[in-house]
């Protein structure tokens, strides 16, 4: 697999950029499920809030990764009802998971590829999905998003690569 050396950081939250670049995650994480929602089903096919997660927590930190999971769900529900509240723990899990794995393997690794995007979606979702299925109590309902989320699942992957390593090159 080919793998890619990035310009990775670890930011803290004693540093002003960190806040800077959360806000523009999470603005990206409100902007990208507005667009999604216009088209049937957007959202739970193109699972888009957990988009900018992937690339913030990759890229720049678990602070920065931690900060846009958690706002962007929250601020998303309270400006537009979306995700229902009814799935906002859920959710609210897997972006945590996400942003933590990502910063986790970013820093292990100190390199893209889409192998290790690939690991990191796959992790998030399988063990997001089983805590969602104790929530809902239902394994079906759980794992959605390996039923419907694919084109998703192939967006964060694929997307998530080529944002890291073309427009995030510094």
């Amino acid at each position: 697999m080919n793998a890619t050396s990035v310009n990775l950081y670890s930011l803290t939250y004693r540093e002003s950029r960190t806040f800077m670049f959360a806000t523009l995650f999470i603005i990206g994480n409100m902007v990208l499920p507005q667009l999604c929602h216009l088209v049937p089903n957007g959202g739970l096919t193109l699972l888009p809030i957990y988009f900018f997660t992937l690339i913030g927590a990759y890229k720049y930190g678990w602070q920065v990764g931690l900060l846009t999971a958690v706002a962007s769900p929250l601020l998303n529900h309270l400006l537009f009802g979306m995700p229902p509240l009814a799935v906002l723990p859920a959710l609210l899990i897997k972006s945590t998971l996400l942003a933590l794995s990502a910063a986790y393997i970013a820093r292990r690794y100190q390199m893209v590829n889409l192998l290790l995007l690939a690991a990191i979606v796959l992790l998030y979702q399988v063990v997001g999905s089983s805590i969602e299925s104790l929530l809902a109590g239902s394994l079906v309902k759980g794992f959605q998003d390996f039923r419907i989320g694919i084109p998703g699942i192939l967006l964060q992957i694929f997307g998530g690569y080529a944002f890291i390593k073309y427009v995030l090159k510094k």
